[in-house]
């Protein structure tokens, strides 16, 4: 391959898409096993490629030259072929730093504490250092030298101001991961997390709970691959191209679910918006039905609610890890904290709020079947609704003016 990315599992990886946008080369994605490296680094068959997890380290030994703040770091991720000769660099500090910076982390004499001591642990540490930082500390899940353990993070260093997640923990396919628990730290200004799939980790969810200013890791992602370009071919991407990038990114990534009461019109909705942008629409009832064999009245009917619930929120934890996708939800999806947390990962989470009055009930809804009941539903939900998404819409006025309105809100 001319340019690409290199790493033991890479199914996770948006590399491709974010320097394919750059416009200046093609780039490909190459799996290599561990006892694979050796062959591939001596064959140098490339002329640029980046590194990622668990190479970062391994790759130095088979290099001619190493730029000096990736030889500081101990860590390279990018490197280059010139005329037979290995060149490495380390690109992630670039997007670290800016990915700090851009969140408003002003790290100067404050305390900081880096989970992980993996190859992006050493980065982290150096713009830490760099930054001003007045104590930094590495924190592993075993005593090892140059990092504390995670029960001596609790017990003697609960007044930290920064925390930086490095580690694989939360990210996808096991995206229930959380590597530390943020209530023990009460001077907590920012949580940074380099993940960047999920959109939103659980680390980066419970750091926005407690009203934490937080960030995941895809702006990292894509400044670093900025910095990687410069060094493949001598020319950097214009920096408006590259918030270009990371908002169609995100958009390319992230699932619009749609939640509010029976019948306020979240199929119909639903169905309309993936037509316009032309993603995968997903009905959660509608899976609940055909994983079952039968209509959710049925379910109720037989085996009661909480049964219903249980199947609910194994059919949401499945469709969360989908990606650029419309998720109909069923109106008490809400009811359950999980579907909330897995809904929100990889999604935006729009309330459609219709008034209770205009609701028509229908025997398929067991909780809905009746006006009374309707009533009741709405004044119970109404603040879990408004509380557990990011943006609520008002359906009363059409199905047509919804659709523009939510169309309007997305783009925005």
């Amino acid at each position: 391959m001319d340019y690409g990315l290199i790493g033991e599992k890479l199914g996770h990886s948006y590399s491709k898409i974010i320097h394919e946008k750059f416009g200046f080369y093609n780039y490909e994605l190459q799996e290599i096993p561990r006892d694979g490296l050796d062959a591939f680094m001596r064959a140098k068959d490339f002329k640029g490629i980046n590194v990622t997890i668990p190479y970062k380290e391994d790759v130095i030994k088979y290099l001619d030259y190493v730029d000096e703040k990736a030889l500081a770091i101990g860590a390279v991720n990018t490197v280059v072929n010139k005329e037979g000769k290995l060149y490495g660099y380390n690109t992630d500090y670039f997007g670290l730093k800016t990915l700090l910076d851009c969140n408003g982390f002003n790290l100067n004499n404050k305390k900081v504490l880096i989970l992980g001591t993996g190859g992006t642990s050493k980065t982290a540490y150096a713009v830490c250092m760099d930054s001003g930082a007045a104590f930094v500390s590495k924190v592993s899940r075993t005593a090892r030298e140059g990092a504390i353990t995670y029960e001596e993070a609790y017990e003697k260093h609960a007044d930290v101001s920064y925390i930086i997640n490095t580690t694989p923990s939360g990210m996808y396919p096991t995206i229930d991961g959380k590597p530390i628990d943020l209530t023990k730290f009460k001077s907590l200004e920012g949580v940074a997390d380099v993940i960047y799939n999920p959109l939103r980790t659980r680390l980066v969810e419970e750091a926005d709970s407690l009203d934490i200013k937080s960030c995941s890791g895809l702006r990292m992602l894509v400044f670093q691959a900025v910095a990687a370009c410069e060094f493949f071919i001598g020319k950097r991407p214009d920096g408006e191209v590259s918030e270009d990038i990371i908002r169609e990114l995100t958009g390319e990534i992230e699932n619009i679910v749609l939640t509010g009461m029976p019948g306020s019109g979240k199929s119909t909705i639903g169905q309309l918006l993936s037509k316009e942008l032309n993603k995968e629409f997903i009905d959660t009832d509608a899976l609940i039905v055909k994983r079952e064999k039968r209509e959710i009245s049925d379910i109720f009917a037989k085996d009661g609610e909480a049964y219903f619930r249980d199947v609910e929120a194994e059919v949401i934890k499945e469709v969360s890890l989908k990606k650029n996708c419309i998720i109909s939800t069923g109106g008490g999806v809400i009811l359950r904290d999980e579907n909330v947390r897995n809904l929100a990962a990889n999604g935006k989470i729009y309330f459609l709020d219709r008034k209770p009055e205009d609701l028509i009930p229908t025997n398929d809804r067991p909780l809905a079947n009746e006006k009374s009941k309707i009533m009741k539903l709405y004044e119970e939900r109404l603040p879990i609704y408004q509380s557990t998404c990011d943006v609520i819409v008002n359906a009363e006025v059409g199905i047509e003016d919804t659709l523009n309105e939510m169309l309007k809100k997305i783009n925005r």
